[in-house]
């Protein structure tokens, strides 16, 4: 078994993912089903927005010459509605009434809100003069027909999709998202809410993965799980490289009697290799029918930490979302690590120091939930006194 270090096996992994995930495609969506996905295409206004002069406020659409001398009073010849209408015209002398949104009648050049007006025999009291131009929308004074709306590479979030369907466009190309399947192993593992058999427990990486390939803006299109037969493991990933990009594998990668996932893939032309960190250390790497295969070890602990480190960062910049790059923060209380392996200790972050949650142990999975960062601490590393600092990564 080879021996990796965390940045030699991340570059690995990337190798194996970086060509599957830069080839994905686009697809076409309509805006309902858009939110939060990358935009693959510049995205240009059909139509001008707003696409007519229209008013500003409830009030009365008027000529600013003819209420320059207010206070005065003019006759009201009518109503112009928010609604599609032949286009109005003002008369001369006069005012229109017009609600908030309605295409300015042609030769008005102003509104008068409805605020600035009182009722008058004969008509309505003007109270204030306006200009020309106040309170009047233009058209294309928002966005002109054939400019920008939003750019390729924008992940779409609810503004970008009311800017869309402001100028009407009803369906957008976006990147599609890797579709990931998600292989779980071992006889002794159940289903939650299933009774457990003597010397079971319970399988929590298919819900831990299956929820951080969503988090990192993936598809999970497949959760199976085998026990230890290397033929019934076959089987699934057969099935699941039929239908992903990547499949991610859990448990049977170490040197036990009863290691399927390696038994099945290094036949296959998989590496099955030691990475030095803790936890995490057995790691495998597979390209099955053309689909990459990554395998982390089967502790939940360990799965979840190999995912945040070899596979978050990269289906998270495929979907366009921020890196959660890691920060630099004081320790709360001293820490041991041991020499020779970078040690990914989970922690907590208070007063702006981070305190460890629980130990080192690969199987905390209960006690992980109480961590909102990961300590990253060097393989050098032997000791750390409170108040030193270490990088911590946001979980």
């Amino acid at each position: 078994m080879g021996r990796r270090t965390v940045d030699e096996h991340a570059a690995r992994v990337a190798a194996l993912l970086g060509p599957v995930l830069g080839a994905l495609g686009n697809e076409r969506l309509v805006l309902a089903d858009a939110l939060g996905r990358l935009n693959a295409d510049d995205v240009i206004a059909p139509i001008a927005l707003p696409p007519f002069r229209n008013s500003q406020m409830d009030g009365y659409a008027a000529r600013a010459a003819e209420v320059a001398a207010a206070p005065l009073v003019l006759p009201v010849g009518g109503v112009v509605a928010a609604a599609p209408a032949t286009a109005a015209v003002l008369p001369l002398a006069t005012l229109l009434k017009v609600m908030t949104g309605a295409p300015l009648p042609e030769g008005a050049d102003c509104v008068v809100p409805v605020e600035d007006t009182a009722p008058a025999t004969g008509g309505v009291r003007v109270l204030a003069p306006r200009t020309a131009g106040e309170f009047v929308r233009e058209a294309g004074s928002d966005v002109q027909a054939g400019a920008l709306v939003v750019a390729a590479g924008v992940r779409l979030a609810p503004r970008h999709l009311a800017a869309l369907a402001a100028v009407g466009v009803a369906a957008v190309a976006v990147r599609r998202r890797p579709r990931v399947a998600v292989l779980t192993t071992g006889e002794e593992v159940a289903d939650p809410g299933a009774p457990l058999a003597p010397g079971q427990i319970y399988d929590a990486n298919a819900t831990a993965l299956r929820a951080l390939v969503a988090e990192s803006g993936g598809d999970v299109v497949r959760v199976v799980r085998t026990g230890d037969d290397p033929a019934a493991f076959a089987g699934a990933l057969d099935a699941a490289v039929a239908q992903a990009d990547l499949v991610l594998t859990c448990g049977g990668i170490s040197k036990g009697d009863f290691e399927v996932v390696r038994q099945v893939l290094e036949p296959r032309g998989a590496e099955v290799v030691e990475v030095a960190m803790q936890p995490g250390g057995p790691q495998a790497t597979a390209v099955v029918a053309g689909v990459p295969v990554i395998g982390f070890p089967g502790n939940p602990v360990s799965t979840q930490v190999s995912f945040t480190v070899f596979v978050r960062p990269l289906l998270r910049a495929t979907a366009g979302l921020p890196p959660l790059e890691p920060r630099t923060l004081p320790l709360a209380e001293a820490i041991r690590s041991p020499a020779g392996r970078r040690q990914w200790l989970r922690g907590c972050v208070r007063d702006g120091t981070v305190v460890p949650v629980s130990g080192p142990g690969s199987h905390l999975v209960a006690t992980m939930a109480a961590a909102d960062v990961l300590l990253d601490v060097p393989a050098e590393v032997e000791r750390l006194a409170a108040g030193d600092l270490v990088a911590v990564v946001p979980l």
